[in-house]
């Protein structure tokens, strides 16, 4: 048991999946403790929940637990490889009445059945659906999908039907993680924590425990240290598109906005509507009436901040080329024109776009805005931000 347990964790090892030995005990404890039930579909749980701490690893880990616990892309192999024999029968106590666990014993047992299913997986040739001896579906036999054996070995069912197998050998259809899918609030705090950079600051509130330690041991008597608490200090400007296309696209802005604001202590945002001009807002219900002053704000803020502007950069070429081609107003100066004070101001300076990448080059606006950002502009997705915190961590 202790071998399959530690097969299992140096497969995830070598499948690239960053275990740790302390993740590793963290599991054997848990085990200990009954957590898993002696239910393979809990244990997979509960060790996917132990060991995987990246969701772009949930498939590595699915494939590596298959393989180790009995390969299940082949039900021929996974015969072989060995499941721990108590798992199965404590399977079998769990699941089955009474009367039901008086039919596997008049099969022959548990292992009579294992037996019998290897030797049927020799002999048969083909599909089969119906009767009582051969593997197929809605039959009687002990082997098979969506039958009524009450000490059956399920294979190639999508689902408990009956709720009845005595070992559940599924074939499972692997599909690798689409990192292009749109970002929830969870996924873009974790890649917006690629932007961290702490040091302590401010008044002494937080307890020093080794400094403390030192102190007292030096002294002869209690010596307390305080120092100032770790914050993350990158300072982040954020710049939201806001009306007309960007409509569709609220949810994700909302939940970048909502992470942005958890992950950093100092973070200032504005609102725009296509592009930046001579000034952007705070509310947008009084947008009128509380512009900020864009000349003003490139001034107020210093060049150490990163800056990210979201938007789907959708518009009309002449908002960007023309004086007078916003839509909303008279612009003295182009809007590319700003765009490229903001890149000059501050180096480190992103634009997050939400359309998919394959339309960009389809919008000459697009093209426009992401050369005045040095072709700094990347999808919103979780691939996509991943890369854009990376350039602007560099």
């Amino acid at each position: 048991m202790t071998a399959v347990f530690l097969s299992f964790f140096t497969s995830l090892r070598l499948a690239g999946i960053p275990v740790s030995l302390n993740e590793y005990l963290t599991l054997m404890a848990a085990l200990d403790k009954g957590l898993a039930a002696w239910s393979t579909g809990e244990f997979y749980y509960l060790s996917r929940a132990t060991l995987v701490k990246d969701e772009r690893n949930l498939d590595k880990f699915d494939r590596v637990f298959g393989s180790v616990f009995n390969g299940l892309e082949n039900p021929g192999d996974a015969l072989m490889a060995g499941v721990p024999e108590e798992w199965l029968r404590k399977l079998a106590e769990k699941h089955l009445t009474d009367d039901e666990k008086k039919l596997v014993q008049a099969l022959g047992g548990l292992d009579k059945i294992l037996d019998e299913l290897k030797k049927r997986l020799e002999e048969q040739k083909g599909r089969h659906q119906g009767g009582s001896k051969w593997i197929g579906t809605a039959g009687t036999s002990p082997f098979g999908a969506y039958g009524y054996n009450p000490a059956g070995v399920r294979i190639g069912q999508d689902a408990n039907r009956n709720n009845s197998a005595v070992k559940v050998w599924d074939r499972r259809d692997f599909k690798d993680l689409d990192d292009t899918l749109e970002l929830g609030t969870r996924n873009i705090k974790v890649a917006l924590r690629r932007l961290r950079k702490f040091a302590r600051e401010g008044a002494a509130d937080e307890l020093d425990l080794e400094g403390t330690i030192r102190s007292t041991a030096r002294q002869g008597w209690l010596d307390v240290k305080l120092v100032p608490e770790r914050r993350n200090m990158v300072k982040v400007l954020l710049f939201f598109d806001v009306g007309g296309s960007m409509d569709p696209h609220v949810k994700i802005c909302e939940e970048l906005f909502s992470a942005a604001r958890t992950e950093f202590k100092h973070m200032d945002f504005f609102y725009f509507h296509n592009c930046i001009y001579e000034s952007v807002w705070k509310t947008n219900g009084r947008r009128r009436a509380e512009a900020v002053d864009t000349w003003k704000l490139l001034h107020t803020y210093p060049h150490d901040y990163k800056v990210i502007i979201v938007g789907d950069a959708a518009m009309s070429p002449f908002e960007l080329t023309h004086a007078g081609g916003s839509v909303e107003h008279w612009n003295d100066e182009p809007g590319i024109v700003w765009l490229q004070r903001l890149a000059a101001t501050y180096p480190k300076a992103i634009w997050l776009n939400p359309s998919p990448e394959k339309y960009w080059s389809y919008s000459p606006s697009t093209q426009l805005v992401s050369s005045a950002f040095g072709q700094g502009m990347f999808p919103l997705t979780l691939a996509g931000l991943d890369r854009a915190m990376r350039e602007l961590a560099r």
